[in-house]
């Protein structure tokens, strides 16, 4: 995708460094990621609506950046293209996309493999490379390749797709649906550097 060369160069910085955080087993890292909606904002405290309808306040960290997450599509996924894929186990024919995140070329390999994911009980992230789009009826059964390994997914109509985009600061607030990888420490407060926000009314699906 072409657009994603006049990125700026913080842009894809950002995004490389959320997409290392969020690969990474939130248990192995200590890490929480949080999804909702912002409800408030200062200088140095995001608050969020959780999901699970708690507010959640996360700590900005000094120089804390916002990265954007826009709306891709069905059409967009290529063979050869570096894409994240939350799924469920389904059908033989593979699993069932709960949402993909296409990667820009500079940000291929980050995060490659396959491990649990909380986005649903049960559910799995695969990063890699797409080797083959199977066009079908139901949708399209991507398979995706990492560390020599494979993986069938079907991707529908009604998956969420997405990708990279350029945000500022300023997007996040008070409405703004995130995604933040935040860090818990000892006594339990979160803090974060990266927060994703959507773009347009995109909801981050991760």
């Amino acid at each position: 995708m072409s657009s994603f060369k006049k990125f700026p160069l913080a842009t894809l910085a950002l995004a490389s460094a959320f997409a290392a955080f969020a690969s990474t087993p939130a248990a192995a890292a200590e890490g929480v990621r949080v999804r909702g909606t912002v409800v408030g904002i200062n200088a140095d405290t995001l608050t969020v609506k959780s999901r699970d309808g708690d507010n959640v306040a996360i700590k900005l960290n000094p120089g804390w950046k916002a990265g954007g997450i826009a709306k891709a599509h069905l059409a967009d996924i290529k063979p050869g293209d570096f894409v994240g894929i939350a799924s469920l186990p389904g059908a033989p024919g593979g699993d069932g996309a709960l949402e993909v995140l296409i990667f820009p070329p500079a940000m291929r390999g980050t995060g490659e493999g396959s491990y649990g994911w909380d986005l649903k009980p049960n559910s799995t992230m695969t990063n890699g490379a797409v080797s083959e789009a199977v066009q079908s009826v139901e949708g399209t059964t991507v398979n995706v390749v990492y560390h020599g390994q494979s993986k069938k997914i079907v991707v529908t109509p009604a998956t969420p797709i997405v990708t990279f985009a350029p945000a500022v600061n300023a997007d996040v607030k008070p409405g703004a649906a995130v995604f933040v990888p935040a860090s818990r420490a000892d006594d339990g407060k979160l803090s974060t550097g990266q927060v994703v926000v959507g773009k347009d009314g995109v909801v981050p699906p991760m």
